[in-house]
Formats: C-alpha cells, sequence, structure tokens
C-alpha cells in the first residue's frame, strides 16, 4: 500500500519560505516521476512541479517559476519542495503525488498521477 506523507506546511509572512516535504513507502520511490500540486479554496487542484526519477529534470508552473524548487532524496525516499518568496496567492493545501506508472518519463495531467497524500496547508499573509 502506497503511502505520502507531506509535513512542512504552516502560516508564512509574504516575502517568507517554507519547505515541504513528502515522505513516501510502499512503492520503490526512485523508480518514480513526483510531483507537488496545489488546491486553493474554490479553485481546482493545479500542477506546481515535477521531478523525473533521477532528479535529472524538473519542470514547474509558470506562477512558481524561480520561487520554488523542487527535489528529491531516494535514499531518504522523500521528496522536497522549497518555495521561497511566498505571496498570499500561494495559499493552498499542497499535494505529492506518485505517476501511475514506474518508470514514466512524462506526464499529461493530475491523471497521470495515481497515488496522492493528505495534503498539507500552506497559509500566506499579506
Amino acid at each position: 500500500q502506497v503511502q505520502l506523507v507531506e509535513s512542512g506546511g504552516g502560516l508564512v509572512q509574504a516575502g517568507g519560505s517554507l519547505r515541504l516535504s513528502c515522505i513516501a513507502s510502499g512503492l520503490t520511490f526512485s523508480s518514480y516521476l513526483m510531483g507537488w500540486f496545489r488546491q486553493a479554496p474554490g479553485k481546482e487542484r493545479e500542477f506546481v512541479a515535477t521531478i523525473t526519477r533521477i532528479g535529472g529534470s524538473t519542470y514547474y508552473a509558470d506562477s512558481v517559476t524561480g520561487r520554488f524548487t523542487i527535489s528529491r532524496d531516494n535514499a531518504k525516499n522523500t521528496l522536497y519542495l522549497q518555495m521561497n518568496s511566498l505571496t498570499p496567492e500561494d495559499t493552498a493545501v499542497y499535494y505529492c503525488a506518485a505517476h501511475r506508472k514506474p518508470y514514466a518519463s512524462s506526464w499529461r495531467g493530475p491523471g497521470d498521477f495515481g497515488s496522492w497524500g493528505q495534503g498539507t496547508q500552506v497559509t500566506v499573509s499579506s
């Protein structure tokens, strides 16, 4: 049974930073493309960032490019999201997700991700 457990969310002032972590179990973590998504109140879940299995390729939503950094430590089965220069528009529940298929190197939408964490709340005050 795959489990993804996020942590690191909280309340931060605009301009501040947070580092999210996601610990994975029940899967061969290094075999999976991983991603971060977020969902703000009243909005659909949206893509934030993805990273390939070995971490060689990363991809970011335009809204976070230059401010957020996705990384992974396959030895620790852990996915990270470093978030800098946070704005109130970044307020959301953040989810980590694992691709449905091992060894996948691309994705087209949230439907390609088969395992999701419970989410961690990030609130940015102005």
